[in-house]
């Protein structure tokens, strides 16, 4: 795309009213957020191409089933803007409202995702309880083999996520917002308390004000003014299928909790993938087959029929951990207006739109539909961690 906000290796501009650094689906969020609210001269800086950190790698679930009141609340305000992206912003993100369907295994998981479900459910979000042969049901491929209970919610489901990023791209720039890629921050500049700019690789850009997304690298951004971001790199792999006879068009994102091994459909195939506790903090993103041993055997045990479909691709992407595997979102303390969204530990993808709402309504200094302080990134320093139970 070209015109005022396409800036791939055109001029810099040498000053903005805020700088957003990070072009995955949280900075572009943010930006579109702003611009459409009236903030003018918004710069958006990426690295490399939109999206290409952890956003493209994602599985693309959208879900409002957490255990956590934020994260409840986060992903049933992005999920109301999923449904209505097609209007606004105005762009196609291949949106499949099939359900997110977790399947338990102990007692244990039963009783904490049926206080979940009760919370879900007093946020108005429709999650319920259901049985193994309800389950089975929804998701034919799966052996019900140990299954105690399952946990559905018929308005979660899965979209694309780079299209989501071109979305919010597209409509930034048409608000006028500048994104320039190919474009490295190597350093922030301050005076005292205050920002005065913003260092690149293409040069420097004077601005009062910095917002990072900058996902696994927000630590060392955060750095650069002497915030302390606790994010972590931590890789995570994904496989897709050739076509798998007897696959439904509207099977649910499918969680075995137990293993977190998960699949949803992908074309005539599907996608699938779990996390690996072998894996250490890094910034690898080379695909492995040490994975494939426990994967083989989560899906042996849970979903059989998917051990004859061809392996056609996958890919490794980078999840942004904190240490309580929830998101950091807030203003620091100083310097003045350094605010960050980051740190989402694997539901970053689905929050970004309810996150891209509070981040705008923080630095315009309005009260965001709902309270963000516990996610504050001090929250470690005073012992005050928030975890979040229902992780994939």
């Amino acid at each position: 795309m070209s015109g005022r906000g396409a800036r791939p290796g055109g001029a810099l501009p040498g000053r903005a009213s805020v700088v957003v650094i990070g072009g995955g689906v949280m900075g572009t969020s943010i930006a579109y957020h702003l611009a459409r609210a009236g903030v003018r001269d918004v710069v958006l800086v990426e690295r490399d191409q939109l999206g290409s950190g952890s956003t493209s790698k994602a599985a693309g679930g959208v879900r409002a089933q957490f255990s956590d009141v934020l994260n409840i609340q986060l992903g049933s305000r992005s999920l109301e803007a999923f449904g209505r992206f097609g209007e606004e912003p105005g762009h196609d993100i291949g949106l499949h409202r099939v359900g997110y369907l977790f399947l338990l295994s102990t007692s244990e998981q039963v009783a904490s995702f049926e206080a979940g479900v009760r919370l879900q459910n007093g946020l108005g979000v429709p999650s319920r309880m259901i049985d193994a042969a309800e389950a089975q049901r929804l998701s034919p491929l799966i052996s019900t083999e140990g299954l105690l209970a399952a946990a559905f919610s018929p308005d979660d489901g899965h979209c694309t996520p780079e299209a989501v990023v071109h979305g919010y791209a597209d409509a930034a720039r048409r608000h006028g917002v500048v994104i320039v890629r190919h474009c490295a921050v190597t350093g922030i500049e301050t005076t005292g308390p205050d920002i005065k700019a913003v260092l690149t690789s293409r040069g420097r850009i004077a601005t009062s004000d910095v917002i990072c997304t900058a996902g696994a690298w927000s630590a060392e951004v955060g750095a650069m003014v002497g915030v302390e971001l606790p994010v972590q790199p931590l890789r995570r792999q994904i496989a897709v299928t050739g076509a798998v006879p007897g696959m439904p068009s509207d099977v649910p994102m499918t969680i075995d909790f137990d293993s977190s091994f998960y699949f949803h459909g992908e074309g005539p195939g599907v996608l699938l993938g779990m996390s690996d506790p072998e894996e250490t903090p890094g910034f690898r993103t080379t695909v492995s087959d040490a994975w494939l041993p426990r994967l083989h055997a989560a899906m042996s045990r849970r979903a059989p029929a998917l051990l004859e479909a061809r392996v056609t691709g996958g890919w490794a992407g980078l999840y942004e951990t904190t240490p309580d595997h929830n998101a950091l979102i807030g203003e620091a303390g100083g310097p003045a207006r350094f605010l960050y969204a980051t740190g989402f530990s694997g539901h970053g993808f689905l929050q970004a739109p309810a996150v891209g709402e509070v981040i705008r309504d923080l630095y315009l200094g309005r009260e965001p539909f709902v309270d963000v302080s516990p996610l504050r990134a001090e929250r470690f320093a005073v012992q005050e961690a928030r975890p979040e139970a229902n992780l994939v």
